[in-house]
């Protein structure tokens, strides 16, 4: 491993393979940020001509030629021994990388390997540490406009303005002058810049929290600190060896160390630890109870898991499967394919994805893996699929030793682990035994694409282009009134109801453009109604389109009415199919078997939600459901699932490659058992009934009250989508919390407006909420940068509310390293119509000014350290009205517009 690391330092000269290009010849070499190691692994980034990839980015490397970049340069004669791929970042990004000889190509697996490692075994303080002094690192060398490594006055000033600090330049001055201690004057190298930032960063917050605790001293003893921690942050079994370790682990100070005190850096440090973040440190791991039947368990689901991109055109990879249906078609060769039909996307062998799911299924835990098959093949492939899952997935296939006890029960995810459940159709018990295949619905298809949205191909047949044209156009405007109920959930998406809106009104000028167009221009003027859609589409979609005798457009014209569909099934892909027999799903019907699975668009399923919501949730007890997209949301959207889960339903599936709300809110909802992708549902949605729709659902049930201090936020950025960057200016923030469960919980509400201030600013407001079912309930806090106009949106966490700790915790923003809102939470437990409480005291009820530890009879020892701190921390709120109450009586209305 030393010499691994050694070699990756000094760099090694590869290949990065690119699609569409012959490849580029780089040298490739390993940063190491810091000498000192954090559990065994140092500090550092995988560097190249471009960004570096840092090491914690990396989901993993496979060896040889595996990805799809390899498999399109066929042409090339590379050793698959000098061949290896990087996936890495939130996308799942591939470096493709050619080594000139297989003992370098095995260097730098084993290294990587190697750090990767390091860093999953690593704590997570050290984690959090280690991405501290990274993003100080990264800051200080941003701010170097020159390079050579120090910062004067004005580099200074202009990363205040970047960080959002709105400090008068006299004591920026002041606090650069101290922290510049060496004989080049008038600049500050990193070391000094770390001062410099430690001295801005000082907290006027924790300094009071820590004086109230104190007894007026500018130090925690081990006693004071075990005080604090159980009074205010609800700990028990707090031992004086628990406290002493804290000092040693946090405390900065060799002098604070010998007398076992935690002065202000060492209780900053910690207080931002994780150890005082806001959801629960043990649901980092599996906690619930593992061993009730499946149907007691919210699954986490994706559709069309292989798309990388939209439902039409994008690009189909087998390593998305890593993270499960698969729509199954008839290839080249007799190989099955894996693709979306009657659309323009690519293919994958299925014998690829299968391997790809083997390979990745159970590394992160061992619980079930549910595999939905869409069969679309014929009789031959679908043998071959059945042979490649049995010879890929072997004793992952045989439940033979799995018993319930019970047969009409499901069985549990712990009786389950290991195993792979394919969810398909099975034949009839009315075929007899012998019978080698047999004809099933195809209708229950989970990936049903609805005729409208077809890709087909039309012939000529006597229609003229503008019979098709006028009958395109009749469909899309029957479209866009049947999508108004799939855009209301984030409007400021890129929706179903914006792209078919879009098309339509093109489609009417380009209409109007060419209505003397000769039979000549028919190809064009298809692209141009094709091309709109790339317009539009982030990413850009493309059109496509064959010759003029045989073009691509949106409908059907020769298919006006809906037959039933029926598909040939062999015996061999049947038997596989064991507790997950998909059947369709026109209504709610319980035939008393067990083992089926009511697959439902996301229009039936709003329906049966809307008219039976307590028979969809008594269903839900005994049997299990999947609700996908609907088949309109080509741009790979995601609707509402909160509706679904708070009747009951298992399987809710989103298009995981699109970000945003709603993948926000599936990530939360499933991090609350070690994201394992099983969530135990509550007590209540497994026995009895009610109406997730009253007013008062659960009467005889104790409520919850959450209060929630938003006291201050730290080192947040400007708007990703700000107009000027960095230099725009500084950013007026508040806070919003909002609450999302059963309809009666839905509510928001927001802090005032602190005027030029990200960096450190103050709100100390309290916001109170009643939820009267918590275990479902999700707690999303949001950042925005008021504007005159409107508000930028800056960050947001969404944590469930069973995870959230009470005490003076952090909400970090995800995906932005240092910023976050300091809170205080309490909650309270409250029966019937009780009026809401309001329990904090009033620590931060006014800004502190200078001296104000002084004037409410704290008495500090060391006036330099307090009056230093009080004195550069520009933090006090700026005048702002409070914005008005967002009570969102609109959620009692969600029984009428769930999506």
């Amino acid at each position: 491993v030393e010499r691994c690391m050694s070699v990756m330092q000094s760099g090694t000269q590869m290949v990065k393979l690119k699609s569409g290009t012959k490849g580029l010849v780089r040298l490739f070499y390993l940063i190491v940020r810091s000498r000192k190691r954090l559990a065994g692994c140092p500090s550092v980034s995988f560097c190249f001509p471009f960004p570096p990839v840092v090491i914690d980015s990396i989901y993993k490397v496979s060896e040889g030629r595996q990805s799809e970049i390899f498999h399109r340069h066929t042409e090339g004669s590379f050793d698959p021994s000098c061949c290896f791929t990087i996936y890495h970042g939130n996308h799942l990004e591939t470096l493709d990388l050619i080594t000139s000889n297989p003992e370098e190509a095995r260097t730098w697996i084993t290294g990587l390997k190697y750090l990767m490692a390091g860093i999953s075994d690593e704590d997570s303080l050290a984690k959090r540490q280690r991405t501290h002094n990274h993003w100080v690192k990264q800051t200080f060398e941003e701010a170097d406009k020159n390079g050579d490594g120090l910062l004067n006055i004005e580099e200074i000033h202009q990363l205040m303005h970047k960080l959002n600090v709105n400090l008068p330049r006299r004591k920026v001055r002041q606090m650069f002058q101290e922290a510049d201690t060496d004989e080049n004057q008038g600049t500050l190298n990193f070391e000094e810049f770390s001062v410099f930032y430690k001295m801005m960063s000082l907290r006027r917050d924790l300094y009071l929290l820590l004086l109230s605790y104190s007894d007026k001293k500018d130090h925690l003893t081990a006693e004071e600190l075990a005080q604090f921690l159980k009074v205010e942050q609800k700990m028990n079994n707090v031992t004086p060896e628990y406290c002493l370790d804290i000092i040693q682990k946090f405390e900065v100070s060799e002098e604070n160390k010998k007398q076992n005190v935690l002065g202000i850096e060492g209780f900053t440090s910690f207080m931002r630890s994780p150890a005082c973040e806001v959801s629960n440190p043990l649901h980092r791991e599996v906690h619930q109870d593992m061993e009730q039947p499946l149907c007691h368990y919210f699954i986490a689901s994706s559709h069309n898991t292989y798309l990388s991109g939209d439902q039409l055109l994008s690009q189909s990879r087998a390593e998305m499967y890593a993270r499960v249906l698969l729509d199954c078609w008839d290839g080249p060769d007799g190989e099955p394919v894996v693709h979306h039909g009657y659309t323009l996307t690519s293919k994958i062998l299925f014998r690829d994805v299968a391997e790809t799911i083997n390979k990745y299924a159970f590394i992160k835990n061992e619980f079930p893996v549910i595999l939905s098959i869409e069969n679309h093949c014929s009789i031959q492939q679908q043998k071959k699929i059945a042979q490649y899952l049995k010879e890929i997935f072997g004793d992952k296939l045989d439940l033979s030793s799995v018993s319930t006890g019970d047969p009409r029960q499901l069985p549990s995810p712990q009786d389950l682990k290991g195993k792979i459940l394919v969810k398909g159709k099975k034949l009839p018990c009315s075929l007899g035994a012998d019978a080698e295949e047999g004809e099933v619905s195809e209708e229950d298809s989970a990936d049903e694409i609805e005729d409208d949205c077809k890709l087909k191909p039309c012939f000529g047949n006597g229609a003229t282009q503008h019979q098709v044209e006028s009958f395109i156009r009749t469909k899309l405007e029957s479209l866009l009134k049947e999508s108004q109920i799939r855009d209301k959930e984030d409007p400021d998406s890129f929706t179903v109801r914006a792209l078919l809106k879009a098309t339509h009104q093109s489609f009417n000028v380009n209409l109007k453009q060419n209505l003397d167009t000769k039979e000549g221009g028919k190809k064009s003027h298809g692209r141009s109604l094709m091309g709109n859609f790339g317009k539009h589409k982030k990413g850009g979609l493309k059109y496509a389109f064959n010759s003029a005798s045989a073009w691509f457009c949106l409908v059907e014209p020769c298919r006006l009415a809906r037959r039933r569909k029926t598909v040939k099934l062999c015996r061999a892909l049947s038997d596989l199919v064991v507790y997950t027999n998909s059947v369709a799903a026109q209504d709610i019907v319980d035939d008393g078997s067990t083992g089926n699975v009511l697959s439902f668009s996301e229009t039936r399923a709003h329906q049966a939600v809307q008219q039976k919501a307590e028979q969809f949730m008594l269903y839900n007890q005994r049997q299990l459901t999947r609700v996908y997209p609907s088949a309109y949301r080509i741009d790979s959207s995601n609707f509402n699932p909160v509706p679904y889960w708070n009747v009951g339903c298992q399987l809710v599936a989103l298009n995981y490659q699109s970000e945003g709300r709603v993948m926000q809110l599936n990530e939360a909802k499933f991090r609350v058992n070690g994201n394992c992708g099983y969530v135990l549902k509550p007590q209540q949605m497994c026995k009895g009934t009610f109406n997730p729709y009253s007013a008062d659902p659960l009467p005889a049930s104790p409520k919850k009250q959450l209060i929630l201090k938003i006291i201050s936020g730290q080192q947040l950025p400007k708007p990703p989508d700000s107009m000027l960057g960095d230099r725009g200016e500084i950013i007026d923030p508040f806070v919003e919390v909002e609450i999302i469960g059963l309809p009666v919980d839905c509510c928001k509400d927001q802090t005032r407006v602190v005027d030029d201030n990200g960096f450190n600013p103050v709100w100390e407001e309290t916001l109170t909420f009643t939820i009267h079912m918590p275990e479902i309930a999700l707690v999303r806090f949001l950042v925005w940068d008021h504007d005159p106009i409107g508000r930028d949106f800056v960050g947001q966490r969404t944590v469930a509310f069973s995870s959230l700790v009470p005490g003076y915790r952090h909400v970090y923003l995800e995906g932005l390293t240092e910023a976050s809102i300091f809170v205080h939470i309490i909650i309270n437990e409250t029966y019937g119509k009780s009026k809401q409480l309001i329990g904090l005291r009033g620590l931060f009820s006014k800004a502190p000014k200078a001296g104000a530890a002084e004037a409410s009879g704290h008495h500090v020892r060391k006036r330099s350290i307090g009056e230093r701190i009080l004195r550069r921390t520009a933090s006090a709120p700026a005048k702002g009205r409070k914005k008005s109450k967002m009570g969102f009586l609109e959620a009692a209305e969600m029984k009428d517009s769930t999506s």
